[in-house]
């Protein structure tokens, strides 16, 4: 797949090529009383987070890949695997996923806004590059495999930050995971 690099323009216009805000836009690395995002739908709603006092949000962008590899094998026919991938943006992170994430246009209020460390186009490469490494891991390669993205969604990740009276915590909204803040 072939993404031009989003830089995006000053103007605070979201590039065509890049649906998430670029990190010079008003929107990213700052508090936000309440912001529109296109989010992966939360599985753990904020309300339902136990917080002695507010819980605020980070939005991490992230783009997820479903791709197919088709590896050439000596003797056999070729054979082909599906993976997701999903990639960090913020964190320059790459990292399997098991589907491709429903998500959703929502007024997140409170929220800290992430920017993007990785374009779209480097963000591909990050996911080109684990699907090779993993599929290193399971085959013998004898030519490069075919990695082609069949679906790519771009959003936010949403992490629910709980005042705890014990010391504050973070909460991933999708999975439900819950570590201390280290922030």
């Amino acid at each position: 797949m072939t993404t031009e690099p989003g830089s995006g323009p000053s103007d605070g216009t979201i590039p065509s090529d890049d649906p998430l805000p670029a990190a010079d836009h008003p929107l990213v690395g700052d508090r936000h009383e309440a912001v529109s995002l296109p989010v992966i739908e939360p599985s753990v709603p904020r309300s339902s987070v136990d917080s002695a006092g507010r819980v605020g949000a980070v939005a991490y962008p992230v783009r997820v890949y479903e791709a197919e590899i088709t590896v050439d094998r000596p003797l056999l026919s070729p054979r082909t695997d599906r993976s997701v991938i999903s990639v960090d943006r913020s964190r320059r992170l790459a990292v399997r996923a098991d589907t491709v994430p429903e998500t959703t246009e929502r007024r997140i209020e409170d929220v800290l806004v992430l920017p993007a460390e990785l374009s779209p186009a480097q963000a591909d490469e990050k996911a080109e590059e684990a699907a090779f490494k993993w599929t290193l891991r399971g085959s013998i390669l004898a030519d490069a495999p075919e990695i082609e993205f069949s679906r790519v969604v771009d959003a936010y990740k949403l992490f629910w930050l709980a005042d705890r009276p014990d010391g504050d915590a973070i909460v991933d909204s999708v999975s439900g995971d819950e570590r201390p803040f280290e922030g």
